[in-house]
């Protein structure tokens, strides 16, 4: 379980005032849904990810694009992301995106898997993460405070918690069509091939 104390330890490193911390709360309720495309696409996609995720971000940089296209700017299918990450840096992009609000939320997280490389994996990933977080319109007072919030933190804990304990996720992407866990392969026409039948095509 991610906590606060961790990412309080690493925002220090990057020069993030930390608020006083919490005293220990009932359990979280997951974060709610943000959905991409229609919410009354006639199919439902959600993926469970780590923003950290080489994998992830090879899915989102690569085979997405082609599903967005195809399947939920059609009104085909709606999308939904779900947080699972595996390490503190993980939790802070996706803290990121979620502060950025709903109607920006799928632009900040593509902006993370897309520059990947530059944050997850240097030295003083917060610097980075910072400097992208300033393209998305956050300013220094707007990225401490997102980092610094508690109540959200142990909200994608809990996204993260239901997915594990309810749905057995325990790797990422993890993919659900339908509520029906996706094993296949990830590329379009593997998709293609499970998304037609249900659409009557």
């Amino acid at each position: 379980m991610l906590t606060r104390r961790t990412l309080v330890a690493l925002s220090a490193a990057a020069a993030v005032t930390p608020a006083i911390p919490a005293f220990a709360q009932e359990a979280a309720e997951p974060l709610p849904d943000v959905v991409l495309g229609d919410p009354d696409a006639p199919v439902t996609m959600i993926e469970y990810a780590s923003m950290t995720c080489p994998h992830c971000a090879s899915f989102h940089n690569g085979v997405f694009k082609d599903l967005k296209e195809e399947y939920i700017d059609q009104g085909h299918v709606k999308f939904i992301l779900r947080e699972f990450p595996f390490d503190p840096m993980a939790a802070a992009a996706s803290m990121l995106a979620r502060c950025s609000g709903e109607d920006r939320y799928f632009d900040v997280v593509d902006l993370f898997f897309e520059r990947q490389r530059e944050w997850a994996v240097r030295d003083d990933p917060l610097s980075k993460m910072r400097s992208l977080a300033k393209q998305a319109g956050f300013t220094d007072q707007s990225f401490e405070a997102c980092l610094t919030d508690q109540k959200l933190l142990d909200g994608i804990n809990a996204v993260k918690d239901h997915g594990y304990r309810e749905l057995g996720v325990t790797g990422t992407p993890t993919i659900f069509i339908d509520g029906e866990r996706y094993s296949g392969r990830r590329t379009i026409r593997a998709f293609r091939e499970v998304l037609d039948p249900k659409l009557g095509s």
